[in-house]
């Protein structure tokens, strides 16, 4: 229930405590009739309900809506943590609608709203705010603390950057100068940050006390809340604003948040954002959908753990696709990576064959790897049908092993899962479709290491998989060689031994702590597989489509594979499943 006398008492202790209570009651009297405590708390106690369904009544009782484009909407992430920054017109009510938009485009549903400690005495919602002293708009440690663990707990936090309500000006209702905290802490999590302006406004009253003396016009606000002159609310909700675009130290957090209030209120009036934008990663398909299209599957075999591996094709599996689309996405972002559209989906895809890892209790999918049959693709469409084709130069001696070949990638695992078995379980997938082709005798594809590595970390790898894994028979060529300057070559030279390769590997390890990164996954487990020669590389270069990340062009011999590891994956691990599921 609202208490506004015991939210009075904890923000004006020293009054309460000087005065008599010929003075202090009054005062409070005056403030419960201003807030409508008695007609807040006759609603809250015939309405029990709490949360996203408390802020839906809220709306219907005061015949509050919304009009946004359904297409804005898909701007909104279903997943992962994201901070929303808005405009303040109405100092109330836009907070609920803020919550409810965010909300119900949430897949969990789980999102915090920054808000004044009044609202925080309403129980109903409390679960969805994070409160600020409503008196100096300051963030407790307590509350800095909620909204990290909220972020790192991947949900969405929204903020009001102004801190107070809208003012009017020569040229409109607009914000205030903004405070910095919302950046500070995008900053700190590594937080995209999502804008949405509101087109609303309160009563011409408001404005009008405002300007006389602006305490009037805050004392206003309450009633401007429950007796609203407002009834329809515009939202512009621009895409997304990767961390990447404000995670420098070219200009200050001042000036970045000035750029920040700039760029939303150039959104609202559709013209050119300032900041770099992404689109936002596309919403989850229905899972009983997913579940549907598996029936239908190859199914490969099934982990110790109860989950599924299955054996794709992109006609059968429409939903599926879309969803493995999606999550590859939004894992690669995750390292730095991706495309930067709302799905990694492309028009390989279409003739490629999907391995894909599946949790049955959670309805979804785990990861996946893509599995291109090399000699069916060139038959069809020759060497430009391959993925490969698009990052390299295919080089004629690729003819010796092309017939022979499985191509790999797009491999990922969502983050979620990363702790897991889940990579070791889809190389067992890859090991059972291997086990059903005995003709196939090589494996190539891009590996790829994250530009988000400092140059240097990049340096060594290159350097040290050229040294010891170099192919001598080289089939794909760099459009654009990953080069290593004469001067780095020399200042390697001296860390590395060269002729010593487990000791290089420690070398290497140790080297990489110093940029507190470590060997990309796949570049361990392909080094690990192999015996001397069984694994190599061709070259090393840059993906400019994809995050600009650094790709090596390995091809594995799958019979210079350690026979441990060739049981492992390749002689029946994974409990087959002789028919489809």
């Amino acid at each position: 229930m609202l208490n506004i006398e015991a939210a009075l008492r904890g923000n004006l202790v020293s009054f309460y405590a000087k005065y008599p209570a010929i003075i202090t009651k009054p005062v409070t009297h005056f403030f419960k009739k201003l807030f409508h405590e008695e007609e807040i708390n006759s609603f809250l106690m015939r309405t029990p309900v709490k949360n996203l369904a408390f802020v839906n009544r809220v709306l219907e009782e005061k015949n509050v809506s919304y009009e946004v484009k359904s297409r804005e909407i898909e701007n909104i992430p279903a997943i992962g943590r994201v901070i929303v920054v808005s405009n303040h017109p109405l100092g109330g009510m836009d907070s609920f609608v803020m919550l409810k938009l965010i909300g119900e485009a949430r897949q969990d549903r789980k999102v915090k709203i920054i808000a004044n400690e009044i609202l925080m005495q309403i129980d109903a919602t409390r679960e969805l705010l994070i409160p600020v002293n409503n008196m100096d708009g300051k963030v407790s440690k307590d509350s800095h603390r909620q909204i990290v663990e909220a972020l790192e707990n991947e949900e969405a936090v929204i903020f009001f950057p102004a801190g107070e309500v809208s003012r009017a000006s020569m040229t409109g209702i607009k914000d205030e100068k903004w405070k910095n905290g919302f950046l500070r802490i995008a900053k700190l999590t590594k937080s995209p940050i999502l804008p949405v302006y509101i087109d609303a406004k309160n009563s011409w009253l408001f404005y009008f006390l405002s300007w006389i003396y602006r305490p009037l016009g805050g004392l206003l606000l309450a009633h401007e809340m429950v007796k609203p002159s407002f009834r329809d609310i515009g939202l512009t909700i621009g895409e997304l604003i990767p961390v990447e675009a404000f995670d420098n130290r070219s200009m200050s957090l001042r000036e970045y948040t000035k750029l920040f209030k700039k760029h939303l209120y150039r959104i609202s009036k559709h013209k050119s954002p300032i900041f770099m934008t992404q689109k936002c990663i596309a919403h989850p398909q229905q899972r009983q959908l997913l579940k549907q299209e598996l029936k239908e599957a190859r199914r490969l075999g099934k982990t110790s753990d109860e989950k599924s591996i299955y054996l794709l094709e992109y006609d059968k599996s429409p939903s599926m696709m879309q969803e493995i689309g999606r999550l590859r996405e939004f894992s690669f972002r995750k390292v730095g990576e991706g495309t930067g559209q709302k799905s990694d989906i492309d028009t390989y895809d279409r003739y490629y064959k999907h391995i894909v890892l599946w949790d049955e209790d959670a309805l979804e999918i785990v990861g996946a790897y893509r599995i291109g049959e090399a000699k069916m693709i060139r038959l069809m469409h020759g060497n430009r049908g391959l993925y490969m084709n698009k990052l390299c130069t295919i080089r004629s001696t690729f003819d010796e092993v092309g017939d022979n070949a499985i191509e790999l990638g797009r491999s990922f695992v969502q983050p979620k899962y990363w702790s897991s078995r889940a990579l070791d379980y889809l190389w067992q997938g890859i090991g059972a479709y291997l086990r059903e082709h005995p003709e196939v005798r090589y494996m190539y594809g891009p590996v790829s290491i994250s530009n988000n590595y400092p140059k240097a970390a990049r340096d060594a790898l290159v350097y040290f998989y050229r040294n010891y894994f170099g192919a001598t028979t080289h089939y794909f060529q760099a459009f654009e060689s990953y080069t290593i300057t004469t001067q780095i070559e020399d200042e390697l030279s001296l860390i590395f031994d060269g002729s010593d390769y487990k000791k290089d590997l420690i070398t290497l390890k140790e080297y990489l702590k110093n940029f507190d990164v470590a060997i990309p996954t796949l570049y361990k487990q392909y080094s690990e597989l192999c015996e001397v020669g069984g694994a190599s590389f061709s070259d090393f270069g840059i993906d400019a489509n994809f995050g600009e990340c650094l790709d090596g062009y390995i091809l594995v011999d799958i019979t210079k594979i350690k026979p441990k590891k060739y049981e492992r994956y390749v002689g029946g691990v994974v409990e087959e499943s002789a028919n489809a599921a």
